[in-house]
């Protein structure tokens, strides 16, 4: 069981700043500030900063913001226009004093938006280095006179380079001639390279979800809407469908038939993969909420699994600790450390093509190896934060229905660290005594939460 999650940082999230377009911090004088103090902290004595972005539209607000604080205080600027996430990562980690920045809000509607950065090695950002960045916020934008002034230019074409970089993570080559395969891009960051890097492979590539016009990313398409995607790929008989978020970061596939394939089961065919070939290092890592299904799975194989807390900052972390190579989470957020330093859609969907054509089995065939324990997740909503395992009548709830999942099951408790709400997550062999033991902890949450109310 896991308890409340803590933030010890005012605007850095678990990924970075983010918020409502126009509301503090997402508006342009934060943007700006935000700017100043990441080059005092990043790049003191100067350097470059790589600058990508999702297709929102606030996005060029916030380029320009972010352009003008960097150029003011002594820094070159690359601006990479529409370009997933993880090319940040990749660009950056190719020249040295350089930092990446990326303006998106992930896999949230156009109304919201957010910054991120990576450092020099392409890495998020640690603990560390956002508390000073936050510190430096207090002083004034910073502006170096005339001749130390930094400089700013296009580099579109630095997406060619990230698409050969994609390609390269699968040794020896990948040759989809003759697969066909629709792409969702979510009319997000990956609508341009995505469908490029399959089609120069060989594949039959229908896109859908690459037409962005600033306000339809992740509406109705992508990684967290696949509906259209599974309609799709048996109605044009495609081999597999892969959908990405609108920063390109996640990743959730589609079998011949229609099917979701998410993160665990995607994570579980290339950690397979790895160890049938002698190169999986380590554990792989998944979360607290990954299925039950993928744990038994994996050690049917002799896979050591371990578990961090949610969001792949951690997961990452495990990883590094444990010397592990894969990692990743339920919503497609896949991690191949020995491929590329952060979570990439196109380089985990590469990754999973690759077995499909060395094997000769379909996306069905490898996901079906990996059998799915009912799973029931309740966010219940309450009036004020609160651990809910602090509470004796959860606990004790909780109690009760661990004797009867009777080490067949697990149950994830959990405060949500963004919003007012308390995660129930039960999952064991049976789906209806799963039901049945989520809605008693669900209702000693709600009692509790009652009790505290004035």
């Amino acid at each position: 069981m896991q308890g409340i999650e803590r933030m010890s940082r005012t605007y850095f999230g678990t990924d970075g700043v983010r918020g409502r377009v126009g509301q503090h911090p997402m508006t342009v004088d934060f943007a700006l500030r935000l700017a100043s103090a990441a080059a005092r902290v990043l790049a003191p004595e100067g350097g470059t900063a790589f600058i990508g972005k999702d297709t929102r539209l606030s996005g060029y607000l916030f380029e320009a913001a972010l352009e003008a604080g960097f150029v003011a205080a002594g820094v070159d600027v690359q601006l990479l226009g529409p370009l997933p996430t993880p090319a940040i990562a990749y660009l950056t980690s190719r020249v040295k004093n350089s930092f990446g920045v990326v303006i998106s809000a992930s896999h949230n509607l156009y109304e919201d938006n957010g910054i991120k950065f990576f450092d020099s090695t392409g890495e998020k950002l640690s603990d560390e280095l956002e508390e000073r960045i936050e510190e430096q916020l207090k002083a004034e934008v910073l502006t170096r006179p005339s001749n130390l002034l930094g400089r700013a230019r296009r580099a579109d074409q630095l997406r060619e380079d990230y698409q050969a970089f994609c390609a390269s993570t699968v040794p020896g080559g990948l040759d989809l001639t003759g697969m066909k395969i629709v792409i969702d891009c979510a009319n997000g960051a990956g609508y341009k390279v995505g469908p490029r890097l399959l089609a120069d492979l060989g594949a039959d590539i229908i896109p859908i979800g690459c037409s962005p016009n600033g306000r339809n990313i992740n509406d109705g398409c992508g990684s967290t809407a696949p509906g259209l995607l599974q309609l799709t790929v048996p109605g044009v008989r495609a081999a597999v469908g892969i959908a990405l978020d609108g920063d390109g970061d996640r990743l959730v596939m589609v079998d011949h038939l229609g099917r979701i394939v998410d993160g665990d089961q995607l994570l579980y065919i290339i950690a397979c993969s790895r160890h049938a070939e002698g190169t999986l290092r380590g554990p792989v890592v998944g979360t607290v909420m990954s299925n039950l299904g993928l744990e038994v799975a994996l050690k049917a194989r002799g896979i050591e699994f371990q578990r961090a807390p949610v969001g792949d900052r951690h997961v990452l972390g495990l990883l590094k600790e444990t010397g592990g190579s894969v990692g990743g989470e339920a919503s497609g957020h896949i991690l191949c450390l020995d491929r590329t330093t952060t979570g990439d859609a196109l380089v985990a969907g590469l990754q999973v093509l690759a077995v499909m054509c060395r094997t000769g089995r379909s996306l069905a065939e490898l996901s079906a190896d990996m059998p799915r324990f009912p799973q029931v997740l309740i966010n219940v909503g309450v009036a004020q934060r609160f651990d809910p395992l602090g509470v004796p009548t959860v606990r004790d709830a909780v109690q009760r229905v661990e004797e009867r999942l009777a080490g067949e099951g697990r149950v994830v408790l959990r405060a949500s660290g963004t919003e007012p709400v308390i995660r129930v997550m039960v999952e064991g062999r049976e789906e209806a005594e799963v039901r049945g033991c989520a809605d008693e902890i669900v209702r000693a949450v709600q009692a509790a939460s009652n009790s505290r109310t004035p």
